[in-house]
């Protein structure tokens, strides 16, 4: 497993939390998803043979929210 942590802006509350979690914990290959919204960061645990960085860094894009 590999873990990164990711610099996300655009997150203000429990619904951010929840639709980063939900969107990126469903994709193949994510272990864990931890967001930590007073810090804007994401966390994720992964596996790399399964889904990439860049995969990630989308799926939260596409949820609204800007990766750094």
């Amino acid at each position: 497993m590999k873990n990164i942590t990711l610099n996300v802006q655009g997150m203000s509350c429990g619904h951010c939390v929840k639709a980063i979690e939900g969107s990126v914990g469903q994709l193949e290959g994510v272990n864990e998803v931890n967001v930590k919204l007073d810090e804007a960061l994401v966390e994720v645990s992964f596996n790399e043979s399964q889904v990439s960085i860049d995969k990630i860094k989308d799926t939260i894009e596409d949820q609204g929210y800007d990766v750094e």
